[in-house]
């Protein structure tokens, strides 16, 4: 029995979740600081809050990536989790803005950072269950195609969700200032409605999508090898599993390590860095009008390079089947190094549109061509719990930068944390470096 081919609108629905699942994701990425910020995080801290992020993450992907290979339910295999990933997100989204409303039992602060662990361990808990079921669903010359369709579809939830603070407070006149210790109601009302759009979006891929069942995927593979492994298996094979990872999986851990150690110094100081370095502002003046500006700037800035993303994405499969995907990746991510370090140079506000600009390209990038040459590399009965072991290398980067991320800033950096975005440049330009001694195992195969 051979996997079907599925038609883009097919794929497109497939893939729809992730716009809610970005989209939520976008708000926490470019406003997760401000908002703790406002409740008193000084700038050098702003990494050990973010810290919870990565190491929820790290201890819950490859459980959950465990338990999806091995579930079935009436929801299938890989939707029940990705389903109960969006649920508890989206309470976190509720909940973040609204912090100060528990300070009769603990600091805003806190409980800030509690909702943001909630959010992001929420948003593994989905995440990975869907790059599981692209490759589950799609035959192999098509899943470049899936994850493109995918990044395309982040890139449009990116968009919206880091440009709505902005639209709301300038397109329809609700404000950006509160009162010290409170999130703005613009903000606040941005985290509500990205909220809603995950539940809904989620819900389109639940209720469109068929996976395939254990029988039939038992047809695609040796039934016997399948059942014995299946019956056998415990939990701790998670670690045996880490120790005989492909080959390909850990030559892309290294690229992986250095492109996401970038990404998170991007997400975490670009609020900070661009209201201190380009608008002149006081880093203690959280709660001027000029700083919820700048915010608001940073929104618009991420939604262009995730709108770029998306477009890009759209010629991605073209480009990887003319130049292969090694290449495509690291001329990818040359680009987007390019990029943060030109925030540094960059005259005004209006300049950083054209960083952003080489920063989408990469993340584009980032979002599937490792995904895409990973995923001919992995045995299909163990897809799920290989993708949740491969991003161990997305969240040990971001907690090694967590933890050094802030301390760098005030010593080594004298207080500017656009030395940071700097530093993350350069770590794109070593991962790029790092993605030719890549083996892709089935290049030959890339689809249109």
């Amino acid at each position: 029995m051979k996997k079907r081919r599925l038609s883009f609108w097919e794929i497109w629905n497939l893939s729809f979740g992730f716009l809610g699942i970005q989209m939520g994701f976008a708000l926490q990425n470019a406003n997760a600081s401000r908002v703790l910020q406002i409740f008193g995080a000084d700038v050098h801290e702003l990494s050990w809050f973010w810290i919870v992020a990565p190491l929820t993450g790290l201890i819950v992907q490859p459980i959950i990536g465990y338990y999806s290979d091995r579930t079935w339910t009436r929801l299938g295999r890989r939707r029940p989790f990705f389903l109960t990933g969006a649920i508890l997100a989206s309470a976190g989204l509720i909940l973040m803005p609204n912090a100060d409303m528990f300070t009769a039992f603990l600091p805003a602060l806190w409980v800030g950072a509690g909702m943001l662990m909630i959010m992001d361990a929420s948003f593994n808990i989905a995440m990975e269950p869907f790059r599981a079921l692209v490759a589950d669903v799609l035959p192999s010359d098509q899943r470049t195609l899936g994850f493109s369709v995918q990044t395309i579809l982040i890139g449009i939830g990116a968009v919206i969700g880091s440009w709505l603070p902005y639209v709301l407070t300038n397109w329809i006149g609700i404000s950006n200032t509160a009162e010290p210790g409170k999130v703005p109601l613009s903000l606040m009302l941005s985290f509500i409605i990205g909220a809603g759009v995950l539940i809904i979006s989620i819900l389109i891929t639940v209720f469109t999508t068929k996976e395939y069942s254990p029988e039939e995927m038992a047809l695609m593979e040796d039934a016997e090898t399948e059942e014995e492994n299946v019956e056998e298996a415990s939990l701790l094979d998670i670690f045996t599993d880490f120790k005989n990872m492909p080959v390909t999986m850990r030559q892309l851990s290294w690229v992986q390590f250095f492109s996401w150690f970038g990404l998170f110094g991007m997400w975490v100081f670009s609020t900070p860095a661009i209201a201190h370095h380009v608008y002149g502002l006081d880093l203690n003046d959280t709660h001027s009008t000029a700083y919820q500006n700048a915010g608001d700037w940073v929104g618009i800035l991420f939604g262009v390079y995730n709108a770029i993303s998306a477009i890009y994405a759209f010629f991605l499969p073209a480009i990887a089947k003319k130049l292969g995907r090694k290449r495509t990746h690291s001329t990818s991510l040359v680009i987007g190094g390019l990029g943060l370090i030109s925030i540094y140079f960059a005259p005004d506000q209006n300049w950083l549109i054209l960083s952003m600009v080489a920063i989408g390209i990469a993340w584009a990038s980032i979002l599937a061509m490792p995904y895409a040459i990973l995923a001919g590399s992995i045995p299909a009965k163990k897809m799920g719990v290989y993708m949740g072991i491969f991003n161990f290398f997305i969240v040990i980067p971001q907690i090694i930068n967590a933890l050094i991320g802030g301390p760098i800033v005030k010593y080594l950096y004298g207080g500017n944390p656009v030395f940071a975005l700097v530093t993350s440049g350069v770590a794109f330009l070593i991962a790029a470096l790092l993605v030719a001694k890549v083996t892709d195992e089935d290049d030959a195969q890339i689809a249109e």
